[in-house]
């Protein structure tokens, strides 16, 4: 790169300074005295060996696109290279007051990428400074684990082409890079400040060992559009899956609907927020998070399947229940007001009588054996439901008394259960996450 642009540099130098100085006095020669030999071999000016010294910097200026579909991004940038030419004779009068001679070129090709400006500029010290301004695509391999709070570190190598370590040293000047304080991106923050090396390692493709100057640039993807388009989105769809546990097993089509509605809806908005990637082959935090939520969401459909034939179970043993239910028939045979009489009961195709109070206002019902344990025809259901299924769906509470049919109990349950396992969930995906970001700034 270093020799392209000294040829480019010095031969438009001499021109411009041979047609100053001709402007000047037609009779002049040229002002600018170069070694015979400095055309032809175009080597670089060291002295005694030493190699010459090259600082860089950098300007940038935009940052056009990162795409992620084919891993670069486009760069604005000025490149300024200083060095000093110790085989320039350079005469005073050519100097202005500030002390150095500028020269602008406005059609000269930099590193074969594109036709932009670029400048010379000449000291008195024989310190030559060559500017131009550049527009690169620079390929970058990028990861996408944390995606979507992935941290992109996309290097920018300097390297000499021809001449190894013994010819050529490059390094950061004081300036190093600066990016335009007023650059915006949509979706990344470039991370401050930049990674600058400098290295003089081995070249296996030039056999030799060269001068390479490296800066990262860090993009940190902003979450922001993220949060709105995607994660508090599908929290939502999660919490509305919720609803169909307040809703009764009556309401079939609704609570049907309205589970596979949101299972839908996940789908398709993680279908298209894949679109914006590219298909890698393994698994991203995003993925982690998409799975969570159709989770839950299936998981409340099968708590709706599940509840449902916990419910034609029971109506089941409730309609055999009924069928096999006694008659009872409470009978006053022989008794008047204020004495005492006989209940006779039909169970079955025999008659049992019990001789009861009839005026005693705590006097029990005539009953049957079987139902003496239990009061009414709710003992004698739950009994038979002991009996027909090894799985108890309903049952008498102990302390109220009241019947308790067990798929109710799974949806007031649920209820708690899914809320309190999505915000573990949620309380573990984030920081987990975080931490991983930091670990790899």
């Amino acid at each position: 790169m270093v020799p392209r642009i000294w040829r480019a540099t010095f031969f438009f130098l001499i021109w411009l300074c041979n047609d100053v100085t001709s402007k000047r006095n037609h009779t002049l020669k040229p002002r600018v005295v170069l070694p015979e030999n400095y055309v032809k071999e175009m080597r670089p000016p060291s002295r005694k060996g030493d190699p010459v010294v090259v600082e860089f910097s950098i300007y940038v200026v935009d940052v056009n696109s990162i795409n992620v579909e084919d891993m670069d991004f486009r760069v604005d940038m000025f490149i300024r290279q200083t060095w000093i030419e110790s085989r320039l004779q350079l005469p005073e009068d050519i100097f202005e007051e500030g002390g150095a001679c500028h020269f602008c070129h406005e059609t000269a090709e930099i590193a074969e990428l594109t036709h932009k400006f670029s400048s010379v500029t000449l000291y008195r010290n024989q310190t030559v400074r060559y500017a131009a301004r550049m527009h690169a695509i620079i390929a970058c391999q990028m990861e996408f684990q944390l995606y979507p709070m992935d941290i992109q570190s996309c290097p920018i190598y300097i390297e000499s082409f021809s001449y190894s370590n013994q010819k050529v040293r490059f390094r950061w000047s004081v300036a190093g890079v600066t990016i335009n304080p007023e650059l915006k991106l949509l979706q990344y923050h470039i991370g401050e400040p930049l990674r600058l090396e400098e290295t003089n390692g081995y070249m296996i493709d030039k056999d030799g060992n060269y001068s390479r100057l490296v800066v990262y640039f860090r993009f940190e993807r902003q979450i922001g559009h993220h949060l709105i388009q995607t994660f508090a989105p599908s929290s939502l769809v999660v919490m509305l899956s919720w609803f169909s546990f307040w809703l009764d097993l009556d309401a079939i089509p609704g609570r049907v609907t309205l589970l596979v509605t949101c299972m839908l809806t996940l789908v398709t908005m993680f279908t298209g927020l894949r679109a914006d990637i590219p298909p890698v082959a393994y698994v991203k935090a995003l993925d982690l998070w998409m799975a969570g939520c159709m989770m839950f969401v299936f998981a409340a459909l099968g708590e709706f399947v599940v509840v449902k034939v916990l419910d034609k179970q029971y109506q089941m043993n409730k309609t055999k229940a009924q069928e096999s239910m006694p008659r009872i028939i409470p009978v006053r045979l022989n008794g008047e007001k204020g004495s005492c009489g006989t209940v006779a009961a039909w169970e079955g195709s025999g008659v049992r009588c019990r001789k009861v109070d009839l005026t005693s206002p705590t006097s029990p019902p005539a009953t049957t054996p079987a139902a003496h344990q239990v009061p009414g025809a709710t003992a004698h259901l739950v009994g038979v439901e002991r009996r027909q299924s090894i799985l108890q769906v309903a049952w008498l509470d102990a302390d109220t008394g009241q019947e308790r049919v067990l798929w109710r109990e799974i949806d007031k349950l649920s209820r708690v259960v899914f809320p309190a396992l999505f915000l573990l969930f949620v309380t573990m995906y984030w920081p987990v996450l975080l931490l991983k970001t930091k670990a790899s700034l």
